[in-house]
């Protein structure tokens, strides 16, 4: 025998009424049916009460919607001819005479709400119970009895069980009964069992008939591992046990209404919570059994937006023997429920939170208990923080498993989440913090992340610059996403994107086959200063701002990104060229912080240059000598000078095949390999600033004057001194490249002449060569070698180092 709740969502429309109808007469015999009120009725009758009792005529109003709603559901149903359509007249009719009478008189008592209220499942169980086939009404005031219990109305199990085997005796078909709705034991007048008591009632009736199931009827497909509202790609736990199922309940999961657990958990009866629009989903199921996974030591969070925390400190506090009896009696006394407390183990700081609603009264009643230790000092200050949120991982696995705890606040922490108070019983069953109400949904979505509630790992980009490399990085990552979600399990959200003009921002993700198009149409006009806001406002969990720009007013918001734990990667060489001791302050505010600020593409494109300098310097290496050829541009146009091809024509060539800057002086002046020079020398562990590299330019600083129109117009002068000079060079075998060189922290740049022996002289291209001199690569130097420019090879190594954040292989 099963005992089935149906929600008021479950009997909310004629629709799902029939719903409800099928999934009952498609189950074994004998079935007990709870129902709530039809959807939204409860609060619409403690409304219409409250109307009335303030006289004002508003109520009518109100009532009228509540009859028409049932007497709707009775046409639509096809049941105005059954008996079931005269009851829920005359139900509606003392409804209506009741609210005139409180409103005649202007007042309202306790017990007239209680009945009031009561007529949602009076009336709902009549609908149902006269549309299911060969079903029989019960009134569930005629068993489930309550006593008053200071100020509310609690069961009275004796008489409650000792009724149920009496009405529920031989029982052979279908009974149906209203939920939330009882009576109290010595009055007979009506009473309830508070919000979300139709669970409650269920849950009693299956206890006391040894039901074999309790099957939970709602609009959703079970417990979540969290707000799918929050966490879009949260899903439904399967099994749950009912000790995980009380915790999550107790903190803001409201699949199901937490006393409803106590009374069959003690009769080991089931539980399981299903969607009536859904009915083939299996739902989930709560029971005693425990499933080991050791891959998820949690099985779901849950959260309270609506916290406040209420902190007494005081060094009298100490060593005194009832603080905490006195606290939280006196909260009780006067009805304010605390739902979680954090005590400093000193005894000088309680902490517990509350109700943003109840912290007046909070103040007020802590305030009057204490006011002798506040006036002998004993007592500091009785305080309260507002707007806060509580968030609780639950599992039953955390026992015994280290490194539990570490783990959640280590996370946190790397996210810039602040943890104002936190706790965790004994049982290790649940983990709870307060934060700040902003951090929720950032918090909500790294803890699911990072506990693996989450089938993939999410990394959210925003991306400044959609340039050659930019958009060649989009590009890549759209063709790359389906393969690194299915591979390795990681989920690459490009969630903002800007140009020099505008911005557009998606929590969600953009659409990269639309993006420039959006950016245009839907896109917020924007600067570097208006991005670096949206990206902090929008409080994304596991971000990495994407520098693809060659702006320094970009780079300038690297410090302030990385201060808000957002990873920075960079193609961008300002930064990490620039000022040094800037260089320093990124990279430690970086480790700070436990994110990462990553510029691998800044020397090389995508080849490996300054991961293997990290390597050998953090195993203990020291980089003594560094010769190479930095500059794709230069290694080009040197490449490309022939007899048929003059000097002139292989830089345009180079600009043309977007080898070179838009202005390739910057290349020509040697101030891009100037830029990767201090930035391998930094990397390998020398202080060095652009102005102490020695320059052996090759172009005269004439040719860098003026604008880049008469550049161009000049340029031929230099055709036939190069030309003469490649023929020399050509007799004798030999080349020229643009070679930067440290030593021992001395950086240089200049043209050099290169044998037919050397390692740069076969450099093909618009490649790259570095040769590193290390006290173990002492008689032979490692050497690194390809492709060194190139939007594709760049956006690649970004794409590297973005992929890295996320710590896969």
């Amino acid at each position: 025998m099963k005992v089935l709740k149906f929600g008021g969502s479950s009997v909310g429309t004629p629709e799902v009424i029939l719903n409800v109808k099928s999934i009952v007469e498609n189950e074994q015999k004998p079935v007990v049916v709870v129902v709530s009120a039809l959807g939204g009725i409860t609060d619409k009758l403690y409304k219409v009460a409250e109307l009335a009792a303030a006289g004002d005529t508003e109520y009518e109003t109100v009532l009228n919607e509540i009859c028409l709603r049932h007497t709707d559901m009775v046409a639509q149903l096809h049941l105005a001819t059954t008996p079931a359509a005269a009851s829920v007249n005359v139900l509606l009719d003392e409804l209506g005479n009741i609210l005139k009478g409180v409103f005649l008189i202007k007042d309202i008592s306790e017990r007239i709400v209680n009945t009031i209220v009561g007529y949602g499942e009076q009336l709902s169980s009549i609908i149902v119970s006269s549309l299911i086939d060969n079903a029989k009404h019960i009134d569930s005031r005629l068993f489930i009895k309550t006593i008053p219990q200071f100020d509310r109305d609690v069961v009275d199990f004796d008489t409650t069980n000792k009724l149920i085997t009496q009405y529920f005796a031989n029982m052979s078909s279908v009974v149906v009964c209203g939920g939330f709705i009882a009576s109290d034991e010595a009055t007979g007048h009506t009473t309830n069992l508070g919000r979300g008591g139709s669970d409650y009632t269920a849950s009693i009736l299956a206890a006391q008939l040894n039901a074999s199931m309790l099957e939970i009827w709602t609009d959703v497909d079970g417990f979540m591992t969290a707000d799918p509202r929050i966490i879009k790609n949260a899903y439904v736990i399967e099994k749950l046990t009912f000790v995980e199922a009380m915790e999550l309940c107790n903190f803001g999961a409201k699949v199901i209404y937490p006393p409803t657990i106590f009374p069959v958990y003690h009769k080991d009866i089931p539980i399981r919570i299903k969607n009536t629009m859904n009915p083939a989903n299996e739902g989930t199921c709560i029971s005693h059994e425990r499933v080991a996974d050791a891959k998820k030591a949690i099985k779901g969070i849950s959260s309270i937006n609506d916290t406040a925390l209420i902190t007494i400190q005081g060094l009298g506090m100490v060593g005194v023997i009832g603080v905490n009896y006195r606290i939280f009696k006196a909260l009780a006394q006067h009805g304010i429920s605390v739902f979680m407390v954090s005590q400093a183990s000193s005894e000088n700081t309680t902490s517990f939170a509350v109700k943003n609603a109840d912290v007046e009264l909070s103040l007020e009643v802590l305030r009057a208990e204490f006011k002798q230790e506040i006036d002998n000092g004993e007592i500091n200050h009785i305080k309260a923080e507002k707007d806060l949120a509580t968030v609780a991982i639950v599992g039953e696995n955390m026992k015994r498993t280290t490194g539990i705890a570490g783990k959640l606040f280590g996370t946190l922490g790397k996210s810039g989440i602040n943890v104002i108070a936190c706790a965790q019983g004994a049982s290790e069953t649940n983990i709870s913090f307060v934060t700040d109400l902003k951090s929720l949904r950032k918090a909500l979505n790294v803890i699911h992340d990072s506990f693996f509630l989450s089938e993939y790992q999410e990394l959210n980009v925003f991306l400044a610059g959609i340039g050659t490399v930019g958009g060649s990085l989009l590009e890549q990552i759209k063709r790359q996403q389906k393969k690194l979600m299915l591979e390795k399990g990681l989920k690459i959200n490009v969630v903002g994107i800007a140009n020099v003009h505008n911005a557009l921002l998606n929590r969600e993700g953009i659409d990269l086959q639309n993006y420039k198009k959006l950016l245009d149409t839907a896109g917020i006009p924007s600067s570097p200063e208006i991005f670096k806001n949206e990206i902090l406002s929008m409080n994304i969990f596991n971000s990495v701002l994407v520098d693809c720009t060659a702006s320094p007013d970009i780079a300038a918001i690297y410090s302030d990104v990385l201060a808000n734990n957002i990873s920075v990667v960079a193609a961008n060489k300002i930064a990490a060229s620039g000022d040094y001791d800037n260089y320093i302050a990124l990279k430690e505010q970086a480790q700070k912080r436990g994110v990462k600020y990553l510029f691998e593409t800044n020397v090389g494109a995508g080849l490996p240059i300054m991961n293997t300098i990290n390597n050998l310097t953090n195993s203990g290496d020291k980089i003594l000598r560094m010769e190479a050829v930095l500059s794709g541009t230069l290694n080009f146009i040197f490449n490309t000078i022939s007899a048929e091809i003059p000097f002139s024509k292989a830089v345009m060539m180079a600009k043309e095949a977007r080898f070179a800057e838009p202005d390739p002086r910057i290349d020509l002046s040697g101030t891009d390999v100037i830029r990767k020079l201090v930035i391998l020398a930094r990397e390998a562990g020398y202080r060095v600033e652009q102005s102490d590299v020695q320059k052996h330019l090759f172009v005269p600083e004439t040719y860098f004057q003026g604008s880049l129109e008469n550049f161009w117009a000049k340029l031929p002068e230099l055709d036939d001194v190069f030309e003469k000079e490649r023929k020399v060079l050509e007799s004798k075998q030999m080349k020229y490249r643009f070679v930067a060189k440290m030593e021992n922290g001395t950086c240089s740049v200049g043209l050099q002449t290169v044998v037919s022996t050397h390692p740069f002289y076969d450099l093909e291209g618009s490649n790259n060569i570095i040769m590193i001199t290390t006290e173990r690569y002492k008689e032979y130097p490692m050497i690194i070698k390809g492709y060194g420019a190139g939007a594709s090879v760049t956006a690649a190594g970004v794409f590297a180092d973005i992929i890295s954040i996320a710590n896969i292989r």
